[in-house]
């Protein structure tokens, strides 16, 4: 996946630091020309020489850095919604224009602080000006790299969706999704008694004959407007509008979750309402409280499941195209 290959991003000092040991490795490489060796010309152009290439490095090394991040308005909208809940894609995109600000300022600088240095004949104090001036170019982002890196860390760790028949398991924080899952697929969600144990999504899969079948357990969701939803519920909104051929809704009427079983009911008809693909609502805990008109099963005691996955995987055949 492309959002996997986003490389590490440095810190200022990081990139100062690299661009600094470029420039003289360089210098290295030009020291033994005998023109320029020992003399107050030469050593002016060796400041001139040293300046522009750390202005050149730091300029790449930030494109470098800017390019390896995903065109946003191009990923699949699964993708860009997680990006979206996660990080925010505006804000990524102004820290990505305050990189390209700072590209920009070390290779002017790099070649204006050059020509001074060439004109200022064998000058130690150019050359530490360059220094101190680059580096403050760079500080001033510093900021937005370590942002980019966190978001970069994000990016890697979001789950690989493939084009299999998807089931995206939906609901209440604490109703049993995760448990239903960890019992029906190879997913290994984090499984407590707390609300929003789930901060994320994860993907398991089973096997149905020669076919297999992907599972998306998804953070849990409150009956509210979508404006008071924090990401954690948004990464859940993603994977139900973008991921799903089949929902699968599960309730718990003990309420031991927490929640009314009226504030689910009402949170089912929202996700009837905003889906375009078939949602089929099981109740969970059956071993603790049935609901007539549901299916009912318990993720306990396996009691109901399998009933439960027949009536998923009769709705493959009504799979949707591509999401």
């Amino acid at each position: 996946m492309e959002l996997e290959k986003i490389p590490t991003v440095p810190t200022a000092d990081e990139l100062l630091d690299r661009s600094f040991r470029r420039a003289a490795a360089r210098m290295r490489e030009k020291r033994g020309s005998p023109k320029k060796r020992g003399s107050r010309k030469g050593s002016a152009h060796a400041n001139e020489e040293f300046i522009r290439a750390v202005g050149a490095s730091l300029h790449d090394r930030l494109v470098r850095i800017i390019s390896s991040f995903p065109e946003f308005d191009a990923l699949p909208p699964f993708y860009r919604n997680l990006t979206e809940a996660l990080c925010g894609i505006e804000k990524i995109r102004m820290s990505l224009g305050a990189l390209g600000w700072a590209a920009k300022q070390s290779r002017r600088l790099g070649s204006q602080l050059g020509r001074e240095a060439r004109a200022s004949g064998d000058s130690p104090a150019i050359r530490k000006r360059a220094v101190a001036r680059l580096s403050s170019v760079v500080h001033q982002v510093d900021d937005d790299l370590r942002f980019l890196n966190i978001v970069r860390n994000q990016l890697r760790e979001l789950p690989e969706l493939s084009e299999e028949f998807t089931v995206v398991v939906a609901g209440y924080p604490n109703v049993g999704k995760s448990s239903f899952i960890r019992l029906v697929s190879t997913a290994e969600p984090e499984v407590a008694s707390y609300p929003f144990t789930t901060r994320g999504i994860f993907i398991g899969h089973r096997a149905i004959g020669r076919d297999r079948v992907q599972f998306v357990d998804t953070p849990g969701l409150l009956d509210r407007d979508p404006e008071e939803r924090n990401p954690i519920e948004r990464q859940a909104l993603s994977a139900l509008m973008h991921a799903a051929h089949v929902v699968l809704f599960i309730l718990d009427p003990s309420e031991e979750c927490g929640y009314p079983v009226e504030s689910q009911r009402r949170l089912l008809d929202a996700v009837k309402g905003m889906v375009e693909v078939p949602v089929i609502a099981a109740v969970n805990k059956a071993d603790r409280r049935r609901e007539e008109g549901f299916l009912n099963m318990s993720s306990t005691t396996g009691d109901g499941v399998d009933a439960v996955l027949e009536a998923v995987f009769r709705t493959r055949a009504a799979r949707p195209t591509a999401r």
